[in-house]
């Protein structure tokens, strides 16, 4: 199994995170950057960790203070052999840490450069659902998109339309997540994926405690019962899905 999105850099002990994770057999996880310095924490985890991969970007809470110089230096960081994608990157209305003028900028920098490198896209989006599709169906049709922790059902018709990636978390295991589980079984098996999003958005089994690695087996589990479908299976296709669109050795 694969956890698809993941922030190592916020775990007390990494190391031990990922061998409990391994234990649970999640072989695989995609470490998220999010700025210039996380990028470069990142890459260094992935150096010292076996099975651990980078998507780096630049949140749109950090647009008020980017520009030019950080999107060369992301170029730059992309440029290593165990960067797989970009991101996360997006708009995020609801906290509004940054001018959303900065964020669109930003946002289609971002996406420029995962089209000129060849590689997926992660996107964060948060009470931005108009300008974010408005972005994404102009980019061209190879550069996949992920829709990272899908919590949006505005987002689940140009997803399944388009054949964008759609990615869920911890959050499709809560009680009241009924419309989200609804959302997951409408989405192709080809286009489905897991992550945690940790150490943020612990399933229902842990709620309350850190989120991790070893965890995304709880949001698979809600997945699969969503789905009609056993858990080993849906973690096999999960699991070809990831590997294939962030070309996984």
């Amino acid at each position: 199994m694969i956890d698809t999105h993941a922030h190592l850099d916020a775990l007390d002990d990494v190391a031990a995170a990922l061998d409990r994770a391994r234990a649970a057999g999640v072989a695989r996880v995609i470490a998220v950057g999010t700025g210039i310095d996380s990028g470069r924490a990142t890459l260094a985890l992935c150096e010292r960790e076996e099975g651990v991969f980078a998507a780096l970007g630049i949140h749109p809470h950090e647009a008020g203070e980017a520009g030019n110089r950080e999107l060369a230096d992301l170029r730059e960081l992309l440029s290593h052999p165990k960067a797989v994608a970009v991101g996360e990157t997006g708009l995020d209305y609801y906290r509004d840490y940054a001018p959303r003028a900065r964020q669109a900028a930003l946002f289609q920098g971002q996406l420029e450069l995962a089209a000129e490198l060849g590689k997926p896209v992660v996107v964060h989006t948060r009470a931005a659902e108009a300008d974010t599709t408005a972005a994404l169906v102009e980019l061209p049709d190879r550069v996949p998109v992920v829709l990272h922790c899908f919590s949006s059902s505005a987002l689940l018709e140009p997803a399944v339309e388009r054949r964008w990636f759609v990615s869920f978390a911890g959050n499709v295991t809560y009680p009241k997540a009924a419309e989200l589980r609804r959302a997951a079984a409408q989405v192709a098996q080809d286009r489905l994926l897991a992550e945690t999003d940790s150490p943020y958005l612990s399933p229902q089994p842990v709620r309350g405690r850190p989120n991790e690695p070893a965890h995304v087996l709880h949001t698979l589990v809600a997945l699969a019962e969503a789905r009609g479908q056993e858990p080993e299976a849906l973690a096999q296709a999960i699991d070809a899905n990831a590997v294939a669109l962030f070309s996984l050795p």
